[in-house]
């Protein structure tokens, strides 16, 4: 009897003990979650079918980066949102809207992109593609090497982005 209740006991504690160093990996991958937004509540994998370009590093991720966020800035208002590219290679890139009236819906996070793509269209990148008109602003993101995009109204709202 006390063989089986071993044997129980043991099954149990091997898929608790399981359960807990599956739930720390995902907690040492997700880094960034509850410093610079909520964790994500939806998720979702775009596949883009333009290829990373082949000279692409995380220098020129950041000069994307740092391009996309001077023309913010050169606007006449403040920006809604600030761009970083985070992880060991700069592959990760969060926006985080600043202000907490918008960005408050899947929906409007979604037009937030939608909104970009026009300005993603215009980049010198999309013009050797040949059809930038077909683009959107992840695929952007894909020849500049970018693996994953946060997007978080900062306060309860975020939506990862999985790029292949």
């Amino acid at each position: 009897m006390w063989r089986v209740i071993s044997n129980i006991y043991w099954k149990f504690a091997g898929a608790g003990l399981l359960a807990l160093l599956s739930a720390s990996a995902v907690n040492a991958a997700e880094t960034h979650a509850g410093y610079y937004y909520p964790a994500p509540q939806t998720f979702e994998l775009y596949v883009s079918p333009l290829p990373v370009l082949r000279d692409v590093t995380k220098l020129s991720r950041v000069g994307l980066l740092v391009g996309l966020n001077e023309r913010q800035y050169k606007r006449a208002f403040a920006p809604g949102y600030h761009m970083f590219g985070k992880g060991e290679y700069s592959e990760k890139l969060i926006i985080v809207a600043v202000e907490s009236d918008r960005y408050q819906t899947l929906f409007q996070l979604r037009a937030l992109l939608a909104s970009m793509s026009s300005m993603a269209r215009t980049s010198p990148l999309f013009s050797q593609t040949g059809s930038a008109e077909n683009l959107n602003f992840l695929d952007l993101l894909k020849i500049a090497g970018f693996s994953q995009l946060t997007l978080t109204n900062g306060v309860d709202v975020s939506h990862r982005i999985s790029i292949k």
